[in-house]
């Protein structure tokens, strides 16, 4: 059957950097027209393609890659490296990339943090276009510029504000990523109802059905999110706000950027890291006096829903989570910041917590 194509598209505000963001099912024809505009231009165009993405659907890959030079990298958050950094530049230098070369970066949020980051830093700066495969990089990294890499000491310790030329999200390609990674981007996408958007919470609560690939909801909740991503990135753009803006959308992670770290990268999902965070930080939102009638309850079934871990899976040092968590960017002064809640849909962040109230929070997902 021929697939219905329904692009939705917005616009990220951000004066000569604007981009758009084109959403539906059947974009990868976006693709193939933006290939060839840029070959009649003359442009160079190399790209970088998550390995895992190219073993489970090598069509909608080797369509589009098929001749041009490519890279490929293993996926998981191991790739988020120095070492893949290295090698991506060797790539492009051995391909003679110039300042007019675009790179085309197909994969999840590691894919796009790395490629990001490789178009970043190669000749000071080079376009790129982030092609999303994954839900959770659709509606939350593949939007806003911040690319970057992990160092042993913690997340996107390393990286730079650079943001793509376009977005080109296909949710056809969804429905033949592994379930377990569906269900982490499902953490991101609660994590905007939490943060500011009650009405996508309450919606995600009320769903008779759980979202899935197939949803007829789906494309609408995807674009939901990356609008609301990109008002927050157009407002703080660097993420220069000390209260408010940009930093929001860490609610959930300094909890779970540290369990990452702590656990060893690729232990867990991104996103399965983020829903015990989000737990964590309801908990602290309610330890502080905050979210006086919501209901932890609703949270943990709706991440139970999703088959999201609202625990850790396996014991923690509860000495390491804190040591990784001073590592974390949010860090201000020497001192922990948190985004918190004071309401579902309402958030801004706290600049003074209490070491034990941490420790407390730490230990109720299980650190000893």
């Amino acid at each position: 059957m021929k697939i219905k194509i329904e692009h939705q598209r917005l616009e990220v505000e951000l004066g000569d950097r604007s981009y758009e963001i084109s959403i539906g099912f059947g974009c990868r024809n976006t693709l193939t027209e933006q290939k060839a505009n840029l070959q009649q231009d003359g442009r160079k165009i190399v790209a970088l393609v998550d390995n895992g993405l190219s073993e489970g659907n090598p069509s909608f890959i080797n369509e589009f890659v098929c001749d041009l030079p490519h890279l490929k990298i293993p996926s998981g958050e191991e790739s988020k490296s120095s070492e893949w950094l290295c090698r991506g530049w060797d790539f492009l230098a051995s391909n003679k990339i110039d300042r007019t070369s675009v790179i085309f970066v197909f994969g999840g949020g590691v894919s796009g943090d790395l490629g990001g980051f490789l178009a970043a830093s190669y000749l000071r700066g080079i376009d790129f276009i982030q092609v999303p495969t994954t839900l959770l990089s659709m509606v939350d990294s593949s939007v806003g510029g911040k690319t970057g890499i992990n160092l042993s000491a913690g997340k996107n310790l390393v990286g730079a504000f650079h943001q793509p030329s376009q977005v080109i999200i296909d949710l056809e390609v969804l429905k033949t990523l592994p379930p377990r990674e569906f269900s982490a981007g499902m953490a991101e996408v609660i994590k905007y109802g939490m943060l500011g958007n009650a009405s996508l919470y309450q919606k995600l609560v009320s769903l008779p059905q759980a979202l899935s690939p197939e949803h007829p909801e789906l494309s609408a909740i995807v674009h939901q999110c990356c609008l609301d991503k990109s008002r927050i990135v157009r407002d703080d753009e660097k993420e220069s706000l000390i209260q408010g803006g940009r930093a929001l959308l860490n609610l959930g992670h300094t909890f779970g950027h540290a369990i990452e770290a702590t656990a060893g990268y690729g232990s867990y999902l991104h996103g399965e890291a983020v829903a015990i965070g989000l737990v964590c930080a309801y908990r602290l939102s309610c330890k502080l006096g905050l979210c006086e009638n919501e209901s932890e309850n609703v949270l943990l079934e709706l991440l139970a829903r999703y088959n999201l871990p609202i625990e850790l899976t396996s014991q923690l040092s509860l000495d390491r989570l804190l040591s990784a968590m001073m590592n974390d960017k949010k860090v201000h002064k020497g001192a922990l910041r948190f985004v918190v809640m004071d309401k579902i849909g309402s958030s801004h962040v706290e600049n003074s917590v209490d070491i034990e109230v941490i420790s407390e929070i730490l230990q109720s997902i299980g650190a000893r």
